[in-house]
């Protein structure tokens, strides 16, 4: 039962993994999260950049089961996402930040089209498109994360802003 408005919060953050929109989040969520970007950017799954994305959504899957999966089925619902990020972190927004990293380092890779080790503003939006997001939410939030109006946006903006965006405050 979702009681207060951050689990509410968290609770709405669960369609964003469920990529397959089947009810529960799986590994097959994060490989077709890796797929779904590679295919955007066209870049071949067996290049050293599709094999390090598809490790660190791997990575990031076991982080979050490790997490989140009280029954080790293998799958998270709805209720142990919003238990696991409640429970576990809530007050420690950085480990979250550190399951995600080797996915977010490599889909940064993936996006940076010119190998200055970030991604564009409009590259990041076509990042977020690829996973779900709405278009025009994607390009206002890719907007936001170039905190500086440079055009670019780096490993620590895009880590930091999905740590807060996955386990906002009250």
């Amino acid at each position: 039962m979702v009681t207060s408005e951050y689990e509410r919060r968290i609770a709405a953050r669960f369609a964003t993994f469920d990529q397959d929109g089947n009810g529960y989040i799986d590994r097959e969520d994060f490989s077709g999260a890796a797929k779904a970007l590679l295919a955007e950017f066209g870049t071949a799954a067996r290049s050293d950049k599709g094999q390090a994305l598809y490790v660190g959504a791997e990575a990031f899957w076991q982080g979050m089961a490790g997490i989140a999966d009280r029954d080790g089925d293998q799958r998270i619902t709805r209720e142990e996402f919003v238990n696991g990020a409640v429970k576990r972190l809530r007050d420690n927004p950085d480990r979250f930040a550190e399951i995600a990293r080797p996915f977010l380092h490599a889909a940064l890779a993936v996006a940076d089209t010119d190998g200055d080790g970030a991604a564009t503003v409009e590259d990041t939006a076509r990042v977020l498109k690829a996973l779900g997001v709405p278009e025009d939410t994607a390009r206002a939030a890719a907007g936001t994360l170039d905190a500086d109006g440079d055009g670019r946006i780096g490993e620590e903006e895009i880590v930091q802003a999905f740590a807060r965006y996955f386990t906002v405050p009250e």
